[in-house]
């Protein structure tokens, strides 16, 4: 069965890089039935820092795809020095002001060529790569040595890494075949850039690449994952929302492209419209009381007083609202707050500077709704019912009342809304937006 691992470097938050290196290290895994590694790579004491560890769980504990197996690389340094010890002693190394160098044959220099699972045929003559450090002078291993020696301990089968990582290899392999271990696969990942072409990188694009900042952002985490499959992998189908278990079963090493993957972002706006869609299109699919519970958190963070029974109701009015989680505290505000925020009056107005009709309109509404069932179909047809007999149209009716009760225009099914917000609340809006008109 194949084994495959992740090993971030503890010296800063998840990068969506590498956030896309573990989902689809983890999508081969599932497919496959194989095994999930998670391995922090924190020999580089002086950078490595706790924060940067627990950024690291909280980011791939958000994305929800759990692994089977953990390692500290600083737990098994023991092991990195037997193994660059016994290199040493077969002659494959030598010591160079007490650090541990390996020896790179030159003379003859040979062709190491090795098939990677993305990029296909690759080689380099031992001729152009130097002799390269497996342990340094204080004794500690350097990436090559800790990364190869817990990659042939583990049993890993199949090394999935990003595309800057693929000119370490021939390095690797040359270790591998120093100790006498089976070579793994090898599949390189097509890098992540700006608009502008560059490397995304947490100096220069900070946020933007900080798997939090979704999470933070209102975004679903399975869209999450979805839209990051989709930057440099097809299902090589018109699929684009897909759940958990289709990218399983669809997922494949030969549908990774070669090509660099853009994220579309601007300086005014950190997230890829894409992944803006995408994650509407998800929350649309999730079930209503699954994306209330997911909201709730949202709506309390942004000073709601939010009851469960409310919220439920409340949920299907704006699912087709809101693209992420945190916009529903702007589309659903009304529905949660003691009192409207100010909103201009002129907009009771349906009709251009009748303020009269306007007035008229609001007291008919008041009427009708203190003496009606409050029940969304009573209520539409009691309102359609007073407008045809005042003579308006049902838009000049139901504008002025959309607005008194929400405090704008644009908002979610006006009757539906009116049931939910209830008797007492709309009335008490309807006399507030009276006494606003002139």
């Amino acid at each position: 069965m194949p084994r495959l691992r992740f090993a971030p470097s503890p010296t800063g938050f998840l990068h969506i890089g590498g956030a896309r290196t573990y989902i689809f290290n983890w999508l081969y895994a599932r497919r496959h039935g194989g095994t999930m590694v998670l391995r922090i790579d924190d020999t580089d004491v002086a950078r490595s820092t706790q924060a940067s560890l627990e950024s690291i769980y909280e980011g791939l504990g958000w994305l929800d795809l759990g692994w089977d197996e953990e390692y500290r690389q600083s737990d098994r340094v023991d092991l990195h020095r037997q193994l660059a010890e016994a290199i040493l002693a077969k002659g494959l190394a030598y010591c160079d002001a007490a650090a541990v160098r390996f020896r790179v044959p030159r003379d003859p220099a040979r062709i190491i060529r090795f098939n990677d699972l993305v990029y296909g045929e690759q080689e380099k003559s031992t001729a152009d790569i130097e002799d390269f450090a497996l342990l340094r002078s204080d004794g500690t291993p350097t990436y090559h040595m800790a990364s190869c020696a817990d990659d042939i301990d583990l049993g890993i089968t199949h090394i999935v890494r990003g595309q800057d990582h693929l000119t370490n290899t021939f390095k690797h392999i040359l270790i591998f075949e120093a100790a006498g271990a089976p070579l793994p696969e090898f599949a390189h990942l097509p890098l992540l850039i700006a608009p502008d072409g560059s490397k995304l990188s947490k100096r220069r694009h900070g946020p933007v690449v900080s798997v939090t900042t979704y999470r933070d952002a209102g975004f679903l985490p399975h869209a999450f994952v979805n839209f990051l499959c989709l930057l440099g992998w097809s299902p090589k189908d018109d699929r684009e929302r897909m759940s958990r278990q289709e990218l399983i079963d669809a997922f494949s090493l030969e549908g990774i492209n070669r090509a660099n993957a853009v994220i579309n972002f601007r300086e005014d706006d950190p997230f890829d419209p894409k992944a803006v869609w995408l994650n509407a299109e998800h929350l649309r699919a999730l079930p209503v009381p699954d994306l209330a519970e997911r909201l709730l958190p949202h709506l309390r963070a942004a000073g709601f007083e939010v009851e469960r029974d409310k919220l439920l109701k409340v949920t299907p009015l704006i699912q087709e609202r809101i693209k992420t989680l945190r916009d529903a505290a702007a589309v659903a505000d009304f529905f949660f707050a003691g009192e409207l925020p100010p909103y201009d009056p002129a907009e009771l107005i349906p009709q251009k500077g009748d303020a009269a009709l306007a007035r008229a309109v609001l007291e008919r509404a008041r009427g009708v709704l203190a003496a009606t069932e409050f029940e969304r179909q009573a209520l539409e047809a009691a309102l359609r019912a007073a407008a045809g007999a005042s003579g308006v149209k049902a838009g000049q009716m139901f504008q002025p009342i959309r607005v008194a009760v929400c405090g704008r225009k644009a908002a979610p099914p006006l009757f539906e809304t009116l049931e939910v917000l209830g008797r007492e609340t709309c009335l008490k809006r309807i006399d507030h937006a009276i006494g606003k008109l002139p």
